[in-house]
């Protein structure tokens, strides 16, 4: 059921993996637009800019119509202001996620009351995946075939272990 929402979907993406791909996937049959937003974080140290991030997403997700992908260094909630979204789409893998991801959304509604955050847990078999596991077992030779695309994969294992 599609209504006229807008959702915003945020991560860091570093790299983007199957699990936040069932999470993008799923949103987009929920939501009239999606906005997967790359955080442009300069506290993180990640292995991919944002720019690259971004491509990676735009290749992993061609036939998703109704999803764009940007990036954005401020604060979400001002972000989901400018658009007009009313829905921030976070996943969650376990209860600690839960914990973390509580705090920002209470924050992210005193900051901007016109938005809610909305969780989705992640499919069974992505409940382990997290994007600095998949850069471990690159930087140590592993094949990460069953934790991203192939149309990334050479990206990743390219960057890690250059």
């Amino acid at each position: 059921m599609k209504n006229s929402v807008i959702a915003i979907c945020p991560g860091s993406f570093d790299p983007v993996t199957y699990g936040h791909l069932d999470i993008i996937t799923r949103a987009s049959k929920m939501f009239h637009k999606v906005i997967v937003v790359v955080a442009d974080n300069s506290s993180k140290n990640c292995s991919f800019t944002p720019d690259e991030r971004v491509e990676m997403i735009k290749k992993c997700i061609p036939n998703l119509e109704n999803v764009e992908v940007d990036k954005f260094g401020g604060l979400l909630a001002d972000y989901a202001a400018q658009k007009g979204a009313t829905a921030i789409i976070k996943g969650l893998r376990a209860m600690s996620d839960f914990e973390y991801e509580f705090q920002m959304a209470l924050t992210n509604k005193k900051l901007n009351p016109n938005v809610e955050t909305l969780f989705l847990t992640t499919a069974a078999e992505n409940m382990y995946l997290s994007s600095s596991m998949v850069k471990q077992i690159a930087l140590m030779g592993g094949e990460i075939e069953s934790f991203v695309p192939a149309v990334i994969r050479q990206d990743i294992i390219n960057r890690i272990t250059k």
